[in-house]
């Protein structure tokens, strides 16, 4: 079952889409997950819809939502700031632990690639995330950014972006927009999993905010909560030593998980030693339903 849902994030409604599981019997309340999208992208977008609908087969309520700026909510298309996407998910899980549905003690969060960096940086410093799951994410922007601008080239290029959008804020008050693929490079092969509407452009600002953004500094506080680091064993988008450096510095009990037959798009089908290890650890650490 799903239900078209509103909720407001800081004087923005954002747009989302919560699953109740089809056994689900009144009066019951069940573990919940807020399932993020990606950097720029939208709750529509293959991988969070897919994800939202697998574990809601698994017995989860889910709920899935466009960011600020983002899909179907509120705010200006495109101007995105990590700690903008840290509130939505704050404000998200104030309105999920209101539903009947829902265990309200037990909400965890996960996400992929940007959504991943916002889902650990959440849970490092709002304890009522009961688990948390990374899917090729990342904790340090500026580290991020060098290993996917890897060449003396590619980095002055891109800091040299860094810089003008700067200097054209101060100068004109507005924002240098720059194109997704100058920000984060993706190979054209996987482009096609960028879904239709995300958005395309976004303000240098953006970049700067990412560059800036440190889940590592938090993530060590989410412990004694249950961690799952996922990530491609060779990431051609977020350098898979991301995870691993996370991985060092999160607490027990934290699984690192690394996979070398998918890459940065793991949600390509519901078979696979990706999704076998993401339900192992689900019914593990944060089943569905409670005795």
């Amino acid at each position: 079952m799903e239900e078209h849902i509103k909720f407001d994030s800081d004087g923005f409604m954002l747009d989302g889409v919560l699953h109740i599981p089809d056994d689900y019997k009144a009066g019951e309340k069940r573990t919940a997950w807020l399932v993020l999208h990606g950097f720029g992208g939208s709750k529509n977008g293959g991988g969070t819809k897919m994800q939202a609908e697998m574990m809601c087969k698994w017995g989860y309520v889910t709920l899935r939502f466009d960011h600020r700026g983002c899909g179907d909510s509120e705010g200006e298309r495109g101007y995105i700031r990590c700690l903008d996407q840290v509130a939505d998910v704050q404000n998200a899980l104030t309105w999920l632990a209101k539903r009947d549905e829902v265990d309200e003690g037990r909400i965890g969060c996960t996400g992929g690639s940007f959504g991943a960096a916002v889902t650990v940086y959440t849970a490092g410093i709002d304890k009522r995330i009961g688990a948390a799951i990374s899917i090729g994410g990342w904790g340090d922007g500026e580290r991020k950014f060098r290993g996917q601008h890897p060449t003396p080239e590619a980095w002055k290029k891109f800091t040299d972006m860094l810089e003008a959008g700067k200097k054209h804020r101060e100068e004109t008050g507005t924002e240098l927009m720059v194109p997704r693929w100058d920000i984060v490079p993706i190979p054209e092969h996987l482009r096609k999993n960028v879904n239709p509407d995300a958005n395309m452009e976004f303000p240098a600002e953006t970049a700067q905010s990412m560059f800036d953004f440190k889940a590592d500094d938090v993530v060590g506080n989410i412990a004694p909560r249950p961690l799952l680091l996922l990530h491609s064993a060779n990431d051609s988008v977020t350098p898979t030593e991301q995870s691993v450096e996370m991985f060092k510095r999160a607490g027990k009990p934290t699984d690192l998980v690394l996979l070398s037959d998918v890459d940065h798009f793991p949600f390509s089908d519901e078979t696979g030693r990706f999704v076998e290890a993401l339900k192992g650890w689900l019914d593990v650490y944060f089943p569905a339903t409670v005795s």
